[in-house]
């Protein structure tokens, strides 16, 4: 190839793939030889991207992070991938990036091609997202507990209960999980000798230790998502226990795997274990259910579930005599 700054497009994107390229190899890419694969590496540092290169036979290039984000380079599906990330974060659960998704979309749609413009334009005008409601994550709580996650550094903060107790925590970070309205983090509390799943609207003043421990498996070897809906219905504020008379495929398909756990009983009906913050709440989400159901477990949300119902057929009464009249 001897056009250089095509050359140089290519090579570059190349090195943004999340892998160590032999000189060779990327030689073979672009139908040169090493020593122009050497310059044109030496021409893109200048340009302040950060190549790193290894020695030895596994050696080769490999893109890092550097002191400031020069452009990058996007396929089609990428750029309109970003587009819609951006949009969806600027009404997300996240406090903090509304504004800056906006400034960062406005940026890349100003850049975008006819043809792509078009594609994200068409999703926005067929698909909506329901702004959040609830205590939402700080942006820069989430990226620092991320980075240690990845990291498997230890990570200090202080975490305040339900109760209101607030308590110095030290944890080996797991994953991250959103789950309906809420961010969670899954660690292993050092203190404890035990798994624990933390809030992080609840969680304050995040430190990296700098110390980084071996990886650890979830018991069981659940994976981070299920461990989170299992701590949701079982410890985490309220739960029910209802005898739900559904086949359980119908009933798991309207109860996202976060907010309960489906056991089928027979053909007909199934157990559902589900929680939430507040009998209130829990009362609610069970109402829309959209099956008959039998309380099991607990007995007091008789009483939230027969307010919510009075409250459900004074507005229906309403509705009809307002009807009648017309």
């Amino acid at each position: 190839m001897s056009d250089t700054p095509a050359r140089l497009l290519q090579l570059l994107s190349l090195l943004q793939a999340p892998r160590e390229w032999p000189g060779h190899e990327l030689a073979d890419r672009l139908d040169v030889s090493p020593r122009t694969i050497r310059r044109d590496i030496d021409r893109l540092r200048e340009l302040g991207y950060p190549v790193h290169a290894t020695q030895g036979n596994t050696g080769g290039y490999r893109l890092t992070a550097g002191t400031a984000m020069p452009p990058l380079l996007l396929d089609d599906d990428e750029a309109v991938a970003i587009a819609i990330g951006l949009r969806t974060a600027a009404a997300g659960s996240v406090t903090g990036i509304e504004e800056t998704s906006v400034r960062a979309l406005a940026k890349l749609e100003q850049v975008l091609p006819s043809r792509l413009r078009r594609r994200v334009t068409v999703l926005q005008e067929a698909a909506v997202a329901v702004p959040q409601s609830g205590p939402t994550a700080d942006a820069e709580h989430l990226a620092l507990i991320a980075a240690a996650c990845v990291a498997h550094e230890k990570l200090r903060f202080t975490y305040r209960a339900g109760t209101g107790a607030e308590t110095r925590r030290l944890v080996e970070p797991h994953q991250l999980v959103a789950a309906g309205r809420r961010w969670y983090l899954v660690a292993y509390d050092t203190d404890r000798a035990d798994w624990r799943t933390f809030r992080l609207d609840r969680l304050a003043d995040p430190f990296r230790t700098g110390s980084r421990v071996p990886p650890r498996e979830l018991p069981g070897g659940a994976d981070a998502a299920t461990w989170v809906a299992r701590t949701l219905t079982g410890t985490e504020g309220h739960r029910a226990l209802l005898l739900v008379h559904a086949p359980a495929e119908q009933v798991a398909d309207r109860v996202p795997a976060g907010l309960g756990i489906v056991e089928p009983v027979d053909d007909h009906t199934c157990r559902l274990l589900t929680g939430a913050d507040s009998l209130e709440y829990l009362a609610y989400r069970i109402a829309v259910l959209g099956h008959d159901f039998d309380v099991l477990d607990p007995p007091e949300l008789a009483t939230h579930l027969r307010t919510l119902g009075e409250r459900v057929l004074r507005a229906a009464a309403t509705a009809e005599q307002l009807g009648a009249g017309e």
